[in-house]
């Protein structure tokens, strides 16, 4: 059996630069799953326009950015998950009732996020459940709370 992969949600690396127990945290995982853990160009894309300052953005790449580059572990979403994310924004359009009009830049990267990791066979680690569940719906992905324990199957 093949061990899993994983990538972390952005809302998990911003908790951990802001708090020192989430950094704790995503530190042991980092740890523990460093061999099966990538990185969305999503989630990048994210971070980087989080970043306030010129020195946040040079710590954010030698601490982050960089180390997933050097190992050829970036995932990007492909012309077919960016299509169907259209197709499963449509879709909540149609079954739920979603407002594109306010339709938040993050839930559309979240749809991307999740459909990029499905194409990658990646295990999406978020603790936004309630949007990825949302998403789950019209589409099948794989997504776990934190932590996930540390069996590599």
């Amino acid at each position: 059996m093949r061990a899993r992969k994983y990538a972390l949600d952005s809302n998990l690396f911003i908790r951990a630069f802001r708090e020192p127990t989430s950094n704790a945290e995503l530190q042991r995982f980092h740890l523990l799953f460093a061999p099966f853990e990538f990185l969305s160009a999503v989630v990048a894309q994210e971070l980087i326009a989080g970043t306030r300052t010129k020195t946040d953005l040079r710590k954010l790449e030698r601490h982050v950015l960089n180390v997933f580059v050097r190992r050829g572990r970036i995932v990007t979403p492909s012309a077919r998950a960016w299509t169907q994310s259209g197709t499963v924004l449509s879709e909540l359009v149609r079954r739920e009732g979603l407002e594109l009009r306010r339709v938040s830049k993050a839930f559309g990267n979240d749809v991307l996020l999740a459909l990029s990791c499905r194409e990658a066979g990646i295990v999406l680690v978020t603790d936004n459940g309630r949007d990825f569940a949302r998403i789950a719906r019209i589409t099948s992905f794989e997504f776990v709370e934190p932590w996930p324990a540390a069996s590599h199957g």
